[in-house]
């Protein structure tokens, strides 16, 4: 495992957005048309949005000498937005108000010309790009102008490297997105790690933890 100063890390997925809901009715329908707008513009659903208040009630229930007492955040609205809602959450119980770095290494996986199309649409408009997904595997798979999870591991894994160097010793809490969290797992099991042969769900709102174990960081929950 790569050394890291850290003592404790935690990593939320933000909470529901509206293109999860557009894509889990897109889905039902078999639609292929794409989400408007820009990936890092979509905001959260009211669920997202409540997801978010009791992820700030997590938060509350941790120690001050035990839980985080730094924040980095991605760029993207619905991870800023379950920021935002979980600490005005947490300071309606009292919780003290933490520091919030945003660093842009935590966006959400990019998806080129596919941004914010739904899983059906690749099918439809692209067959031999759907045939090239299936036979590369989703860890492996770049969709043009995008990313695959080989390269939001290398900009997570600086990311670790940097945030271990910058703040040893300190509590962080990550909100980012599950592909950086897929990420975050797979650089944190250390060299010699093998890609996923299916990607690992991480469901929004959940909490993934890592504790610091001689300056090393230890997968908990």
């Amino acid at each position: 495992m790569p050394p890291c100063s850290l003592a404790a890390l935690w990593a939320v997925r933000h909470g529901q957005s509206t293109a999860n809901v557009a894509f889990a009715a897109a889905e039902r329908s078999g639609s292929a048309e794409p989400v408007p707008g820009r990936d890092r513009d979509v905001p959260l659903s009211d669920l997202g949005t409540t997801q978010a208040s009791m992820l700030g009630d997590w938060l509350a229930r941790q120690s001050p000498a035990g839980g985080p007492d730094l924040v980095v955040c991605s760029p993207y609205l619905r991870a800023w937005q379950t920021w935002a809602v979980m600490a005005d959450s947490a300071a309606g119980l009292g919780k003290a108000r933490l520091t919030v770095l945003v660093d842009e290494r935590l966006r959400d996986r990019e998806m080129g010309i596919f941004e914010l199309h739904p899983p059906a649409a690749l099918h439809a408009r692209s067959p031999e790009e759907a045939a090239r997904r299936e036979l590369l595997g989703e860890w492996y798979y770049r969709p043009p102008g995008g990313e695959a999870f080989t390269d939001v591991g290398v900009r997570v894994g600086q990311f670790v490297s940097d945030l271990g160097r910058a703040a040893p010793g300190r509590r962080v809490l990550v909100v980012a997105h599950d592909g950086v969290i897929i990420a975050l797992r797979h650089v944190l099991s250390g060299v010699g790690a093998t890609a996923p042969d299916r990607l690992p769900p991480v469901p929004n709102a959940s909490v993934s933890s890592w504790v610091g174990v001689s300056h090393q960081l230890r997968l908990s929950a």
